[in-house]
């Protein structure tokens, strides 16, 4: 591979025309070590030369982060980010070797979960450093010391060194700077709890302690999150941590203000964070393979707990065929505050019940504007005419919505939510519990289970709170069934008694 520098761009080439070669040479390298973001658009070629570098504003903003790491700004980061969109090769790999490209005596120890991913990502950083395009800009500063180049370890000549490690691995005597801690857990041992406490303590009692200078060292960890209990959640319960969550799909809108440049950029719900690389269609399939619980940890950055919280997933029964009759038939509407796309979701779910047990029928679940939300009870009603009682929670569009419709639709009705979302959870949990609440085994099932199960901590909450406003309402007919069969049924004892005194 040609080690030239590229060549400038065209509005700077006529003030370059007039520099000499090694002029142009100095200059391209002032800039290099300067912007992580060029610097690694021009390494890129050396480890990955059959694949272009596909550019996105992700890749902009952890060089930013990682700049103020550098800069020893940032002293404690935190990354997570979903797997596959260069994390490794931006912080384990590139990053170190900009380093040293201004600090060639910095020390690093690098750790992975797997000492062969470890090793890895080491050959990749000498790869990259003893490359004729490094040399050419840096070898007056690094070089190898023949007496300390291994696959796991190697020194330069100002006495800085790259260090890899892995989980459970020894560094005792050995020391850094930087320490990169990169996925500390592999992620088909994630959910034992034996394995996550030996990536915690590797971190807590060896990894950790390892900076030369604990007030001035650095340490980063990158990891897609795997569990509620993993490293990230480990650290995060603490205090002092820089975290930078970048979820694959925007669930909420999002505004990223970079740290160094001051640019920001901005997402939408749904927005996907690298669509030229994993667009709707892979991340789908990524859903499938994955599960919901595993996609919402790796790709969202958002573990619940396996079992669930208030709502646990085993509680759910599932369902593949309705019953024949029910003996109660009602919709739930939870509604948006604000008339817009980016609003909260808009949740109606049609439940029946028999006996003791209740059934999701039916749900829609997306984004409405006002008149969208008219529509969509509209038809709901259409499908469902059955459901004679339709509850509305009177807030939000809620007033709005039952003034226009309380005329063409019969049996509106305004709920006012009482205590908490939580503590109306609480309230139906037993009855799931009991397993009286029966949930369609398809995707729609899958999702609704889901985000019962990562409640209160998950970013949407318009299923649980449509759930709970039906689970109340319940609640009520069948206690107040309950209660005119137990009036009836003391009324009768009366009369016996009542008639067997009078004989």
């Amino acid at each position: 591979m040609d080690s030239t520098p590229d060549s400038p761009n065209s509005s700077s080439a006529p003030a370059l025309s007039l520099l000499t070669e090694s002029e142009k040479r100095k200059a391209y390298r002032l800039l290099a070590e300067n912007d992580f973001g060029g610097f690694v658009r021009q390494a890129w070629h050396i480890l990955e030369p059959a694949t272009p570098f596909l550019d996105n504003w992700h890749i902009d903003l952890i060089a930013e982060y990682l700049t103020l790491v550098r800069r020893r700004e940032i002293r404690r980061l935190i990354v997570n980010i979903p797997p596959r969109h260069c994390k490794s090769l931006l912080t384990t790999v590139f990053f170190p070797c900009w380093v040293w490209t201004t600090e060639p005596h910095a020390r690093f120890i690098c750790s992975s979960y797997a000492d062969s991913l470890s090793i890895k990502h080491s050959l990749d950083r000498r790869t990259l450093l003893s490359s004729p395009w490094y040399q050419s800009l840096w070898g007056d500063q690094v070089s190898f010391r023949e007496d300390a180049n291994l696959k796991s370890e190697f020194q330069n000549d100002a006495r800085g060194h790259m260090i890899a490690t892995s989980t459970g691995g020894s560094i005792t005597g050995k020391g850094a700077d930087f320490i990169v801690c990169d996925d500390p857990h592999n992620p088909l041992q994630a959910l034992s709890e034996a394995e996550r406490l030996t990536a915690l303590r590797h971190f807590d009692i060896t990894l950790s302690t390892r900076l030369d200078q604990p007030k001035k060292g650095a340490i980063v960890v990158i990891m897609q999150r795997l569990h509620e209990d993993d490293l990230t959640g480990h650290l995060i319960s603490g205090a002092g941590w820089d975290q930078l969550v970048l979820p694959a799909e925007a669930e909420v809108e999002e505004t990223r203000k970079f740290p160094v440049s001051g640019r920001v950029h901005m997402r939408k719900p749904g927005e996907l964070l690298w669509e030229e690389r994993f667009d709707r269609k892979v991340l789908d399939q990524a859903k499938v393979r994955l599960g919901s619980y595993a996609y919402a940890g790796q790709y969202q950055q958002r573990p619940s707990p396996l079992e669930g919280g208030i709502l646990q997933r085993a509680w759910w029964r599932r369902y593949e065929a309705i019953p024949p009759r029910f003996d109660e038939v009602i919709q739930s509407w939870d509604l948006a505050f604000k008339e817009t796309k980016t609003s909260d979701y808009v949740v109606g779910q049609v439940w029946g019940r028999v006996g003791a047990n209740k059934y999701l029928l039916d749900q829609v679940r997306r984004r409405m504007s006002f008149s969208e939300t008219v529509q969509a009870m509209r038809a709901l009603s259409a499908k469902w005419p059955q459901a004679t009682a339709k509850l509305v929670e009177d807030k939000a569009n809620g007033p709005a919505i039952i003034n226009v419709l309380k005329n063409q639709l019969s049996g509106i009705i305004a709920v006012t939510p009482q205590g908490s979302k939580e503590a109306r959870a609480q309230a139906g949990a037993p009855e799931v519990e009991a397993g009286n609440y029966y949930i369609p085994k398809n995707s729609l099932g899958d999702e609704f289970i889901e985000e019962c199960a990562a409640f209160p901590n998950g970013s949407h909450d318009d299923q649980v709170d449509a759930w709970s406003q039906t689970a109340a309402r319940f609640r009520g007919s069948y206690s107040g069934l309950i209660e005119y069969y137990r009036r009836l049924m003391n009324s009768t004892q009366d009369e016996a008694t009542a008639a067997a005194t009078v004989n």
